[in-house]
């Protein structure tokens, strides 16, 4: 997703106009239009017109239409986004009131406007943050090279994106001049690892793949470990379990499409966004099996455990599902917002939005669409208001 303007008002109306690069772009703006936003796009509308003679014909012509969005309709597995509501601003060939629904196209802008106090809020801004910025969505990055040259990329759900291009120019090795060639190769490994820090997040554990024909990236990630060492780097040294040598016919970035399909490649990508979140349900599944307290789920036990301090720092993880925050209620809405933001603002705790659309998810629904570790036990939240329905299951039942 491309952002091309974005206005915010400070009572948190304002509108963003986005350009949708690829399939998944659809996915973030489902999640991002709400019914009662105001939605422009282009259209296609069917005009009848009528001529002197009273007989009458319809044709459809292209055009660009405002509509006050009442209901969205989503496909998954085309990535393809409906959005249905009644047209706020006549035009030539639409009246004010009258139905359309206008399909959300690759390649082609639309603008989102919301009004109201905290219409733009936390979770609003945080998916356009996401979808704009491929780093930080970013579930691999991957360095294709070969002597002299790297192209440093980013890997996403559905999409790869150069980040960085590097030239270095290397001496080939010829006899007696040897001392060259290293010297150049050493200054290329530097300079590939100076543009490669300055891209990702060493506090972040993510797999970096190293390809190349021959033996140059096996010789990178050794120059990586050696300069870790050297200059006592732990933070790069903590990344040594992420470097991932694989073997590429090129130094190009084409070839990333054989790189992806290699063994040890997908054994990697398992530890992706989503497997990471599959992980997270396993483990709170874990412990509430273990009913040791330090798991609970259900949106009062969960409000419970968060005002009591025990999802915060040092553990403390916040399971919410993306559905939540598509209630037509701006209170339950609301709701949602305050909680994430306190968790992770205010008690320093993760935050994670799981995809309804996804097996994690799924399960995360099964248990009302909300959840948390704790990072300390707390005891008969479910008990402690006898008139609230209790959703924490006996561990029979998990």
């Amino acid at each position: 997703m491309r952002l091309i303007k974005q206005n915010f008002e400070r009572d948190g109306s304002g509108f963003v106009t986005l350009f949708p690069e690829e399939p998944e772009d659809m996915w973030y703006a489902y999640n991002l239009i709400r019914p009662k936003d105001l939605l422009r796009a282009s259209a296609l509308r069917r005009v009848t017109t009528e001529s002197s003679t009273g007989s009458t014909a319809s044709h459809r012509v292209h055009t660009t239409l405002t509509i006050r969005v009442e209901s969205l309709d989503f496909d998954p597995q085309s990535s393809q986004l409906h959005v249905s509501g009644r047209i706020a601003e006549e035009t030539d060939v639409a009246k004010v009131g009258q139905y359309h629904t206008l399909d959300l196209e690759l390649q082609r802008n639309f603008t989102l406007e919301k009004d109201g106090e905290e219409a733009w809020d936390s979770v609003a801004r945080r998916i356009i943050e996401d979808s704009c910025n491929p780093v930080k969505s970013a579930d691999v990055w991957a360095v294709v090279m070969h002597e002299g040259l790297a192209n440093l990329a980013v890997l996403t759900g559905a999409r790869t994106v150069l980040r960085q291009r590097v030239e270095v120019a290397v001496p080939r090795k010829r006899g007696g001049r040897a001392g060259d060639h290293d010297k150049g190769l050493d200054k290329f490994f530097q300079t590939t690892l100076d543009t490669l820090l300055r891209q990702i997040d060493l506090n972040e554990s993510k797999p970096i793949l190293l390809a190349s024909p021959g033996f140059t990236a096996s010789s990178f990630q050794k120059f990586v470990l050696d300069t870790a060492t050297r200059t006592g780097n732990k933070a790069l040294m903590a990344q040594k379990a992420n470097l991932v040598v694989v073997h590429s016919s090129s130094g190009h970035l084409h070839s990333l499409n054989e790189i992806l399909q290699t063994p040890e490649v997908i054994a990697r990508l398992k530890d992706t966004q989503y497997a990471r979140e599959a992980k997270l349900m396993d483990d709170f599944l874990t412990l509430l099996r273990k009913d040791d307290g330090r798991a609970w789920y259900g949106p009062n036990e969960v409000e419970k455990a968060v005002e009591k301090g025990a999802v915060g720092k040092g553990g403390g993880v916040l399971l919410i599902s993306n559905a939540l925050f598509r209630a037509q209620d701006v209170a339950i809405r609301r709701r949602w917002i305050r909680l994430v933001d306190k968790v992770r603002d205010v008690e320093g705790g993760e935050v994670r939005t799981l995809s309804s659309e996804h097996e994690s998810g799924k399960r995360l629904d099964g248990l009302g669409g909300i959840a948390a570790i704790l990072t300390f036990p707390l005891d008969d939240l479910d008990d402690e208001d006898p008139e609230t329905e209790t959703y924490k299951s006996n561990s029979n039942d998990v």
